[in-house]
């Protein structure tokens, strides 16, 4: 396997891999502690009603439901987990991959919950960091919790694929 093969698959096994481990923590936080997790059916709402051209909502819980949305809103995520794991190999190169270190994981997991706070949240209708939220410092607290979450999982899926993959650093 040439190294860019490598870098690209590395990439995409960590995606999943740190998506899921966001998913699992969610689970076991909901189950230990009554912490709601997210609703990846109300993003493939959000995703096939921009199909019909709308991409904002007053609210998106109370919008048409569409067929399959849980579907595509599932997939949607673990796209997007692998895309943002893309992103952060891209940055740090292959020397990070062979190598992972826990900072630059973590740092871009917290980072990434710009998205929502800046595209997702205000487009469901909750406002700018969830700020017309019921209770928007929980929300944020929430979203804070499962990026940083999902970016100890880029580290510990990275440290997989180090030592299955041949990555040159």
């Amino acid at each position: 396997m040439n190294a860019e093969a490598a870098l690209l698959l590395g990439a995409l096994l960590i995606g999943i891999g740190a998506t899921l481990f966001m998913d699992v923590c969610g689970t076991l936080l909901q189950r230990a502690f009554n912490i709601p997790s997210a609703d990846y059916c109300l993003v493939g709402r959000w995703l096939c009603h921009m199909l019909e051209g709308k991409f904002t909502h007053t609210s998106i819980a109370a919008a048409s439901r569409k067929d399959s949305e849980c579907a595509v809103g599932w997939v949607a995520h673990y796209v997007i987990g692998t895309m943002y794991a893309l992103m952060l190999v891209a940055l740090m190169s292959g020397n990070w991959l062979a190598r992972p270190t826990v900072l630059p994981a973590v740092l871009f997991g917290v980072g990434s919950v710009l998205v929502p706070y800046l595209i997702m949240q205000p487009s469901f209708g909750l406002g700018i960091a969830a700020s017309k939220a019921p209770r928007p410092t929980e929300a944020r607290m929430r979203s804070l919790a499962a990026h940083a979450i999902f970016g100890v999982g880029l580290y510990i899926s990275a440290i997989g694929v180090s030592y299955v993959l041949p990555i040159a650093g």
